[in-house]
C-alpha cells in the first residue's frame, strides 16, 4: 500500500497523512540521529513529520527534510511538516517570534501545522524548563482564548497553514470552539493514545466537531524519566494485543497501530531504529475484523503514560477532567 495517499481531509481543507514519523528522542540520544533517522523515514515514504521546538532537534529534522528536497526524493508541498508552541511562549505576543524562530532552525518559509503544545503555562523566558531555587517549574496563567487568537494571526500571515492543539480536555477545545470571533477551529487535537488509554470519550467529541484526534506514544510509551510512569504494564505484553497479533500474523505494535488508523486517528510513530521505521510502514498492508477492533476496544483501562506531572494543581492541567 502506498504510504502517501493515505491522508485525512482537516476541517480547514489541507490533508494530513494518517502515519506521522515522530522525532522526539531522550536528551541522551545524539542530534544527529534525528537527522539520519527524519531522511530515512522520508526515502521509504513517510511525509508526515512531527517535531517541537521542546524537542531541541528542529535543525536537524529541517536539514533532513531540505537534504531530501534537494536530492529529488520529495517537494516541500508533499511534506506534511508540525512545528509546537512551547509553554514558555503561550503568551499572545510570543506566538508568532516562536513560530519564526523555529523556521530559522527548519530553515523553511512555512509549517503545515502549528500546535499549542500544552495548555498550562509557564515563566517566559529562553529557558525551556525554568526551575526556582527548589527544582520546582514556575507556572505562569494565560488566558489560552488570546493565544489561539494569535495562533489565527500565523495562520493569516501565511507561516503555518494549519492551526490545531495538543493535550487538551474537552473543556478546553469547548472553550476555543465557542469563543465570540473565533475565525479558525482546531484542526486536530494531539494526544496520548493507545489501546490502555483509547480516549473514545475525546475521540467522539472530536469527531463531532470534526476536529482530527492525532495519536502519541500509540504503543505505549518510551518511558523516558520523569516525564513517565515506571511503573504501568507494558501494552505491547499485553496477552489480547498478542493473540490478535498472532492471529493476523502481525507484530503487537502493527496491530496497535492499526487499531488506531480503523478508528479515524493520525498516528505517529517514533523509532530511530531502521528496522522499526520499515516495519512500521506495513501498517496499510492488512486489516482487523470488527470482532478484533471490539477486542482491542475492552482492554482499555485508562492508564495514561505521560502524566505531565508539573501541570498538577494549575487550572489549566488538562488530565483532572475525565477527556
Amino acid at each position: 500500500m502506498d504510504l502517501k495517499s493515505q491522508k485525512v481531509k482537516l476541517n480547514d481543507g489541507y490533508f494530513i497523512p494518517v502515519l506521522g514519523f515522530g522525532t522526539y528522542a531522550p536528551e541522551e540520544v545524539p542530534k544527529s540521529e534525528a537527522l539520519e533517522a527524519t531522511k530515512f523515514a522520508i526515502e521509504i515514504g513517510f511525509h508526515h513529520i512531527d517535531s517541537a521546538h521542546l524537542y531541541q532537534n528542529e535543525e536537524q529534522v529541517g536539514q533532513a527534510i531540505r537534504s531530501k528536497i534537494a536530492d529529488g526524493t520529495v517537494k516541500r508541498e508533499d511534506i506534511f511538516y508540525t512545528s509546537k508552541l512551547w509553554c514558555t511562549f503561550l503568551q499572545p505576543d510570543l506566538v508568532r517570534p516562536a513560530l519564526e524562530k523555529s523556521l530559522k532552525d527548519l530553515q523553511l518559509d512555512y509549517v503545515d501545522l502549528y500546535i499549542i503544545h500544552f495548555p498550562v503555562a509557564m515563566k517566559t523566558g529562553e529557558e525551556l524548563l525554568p526551575k526556582d531555587e527548589n527544582g520546582k517549574i514556575i507556572l505562569d496563567s494565560v488566558d489560552l482564548c488570546r493565544t489561539w487568537e494569535a495562533l489565527e494571526k500565523c495562520k493569516d500571515a501565511g507561516l503555518t497553514k494549519s492551526i490545531g492543539v495538543s493535550n487538551f480536555n474537552h473543556k478546553q477545545l469547548e472553550k476555543i470552539l465557542n469563543k465570540p470571533g473565533l475565525k479558525y477551529k482546531p484542526v486536530c487535537n494531539q494526544v496520548e493514545c493507545h489501546p490502555y488509554l483509547n480516549q473514545s470519550k475525546l475521540l467522539n467529541f472530536c469527531k463531532s466537531h470534526d476536529i482530527v484526534l492525532v495519536a502519541y506514544s500509540a504503543l505505549g510509551s518510551q518511558r523516558v524519566k520523569g516525564w513517565m510512569n515506571q511503573n504501568h504494564p507494558v501494552l505491547l505484553e499485553d496477552p489480547v494485543l498478542c493473540a490478535i497479533a498472532k492471529k493476523n500474523k502481525q507484530t503487537p505494535a502493527l496491530v496497535a497501530l492499526r487499531y488506531q488508523i480503523q478508528r479515524g486517528i493520525v498516528v505517529l510513530i517514533k523509532s530511530f531504529n531502521k528496522k522499526r521505521i520499515k516495519e512500521n510502514t506495513q501498517v496499510f498492508d492488512f486489516e482487523l475484523s470488527p470482532e478484533d477492533m471490539k477486542a482491542i476496544d475492552g482492554i482499555n483501562r485508562n492508564i495514561r503514560y505521560n502524566e505531565i506531572l508539573f501541570g498538577v494543581g494549575h487550572p489549566d492541567y488538562p488530565f483532572s477532567e475525565e477527556y
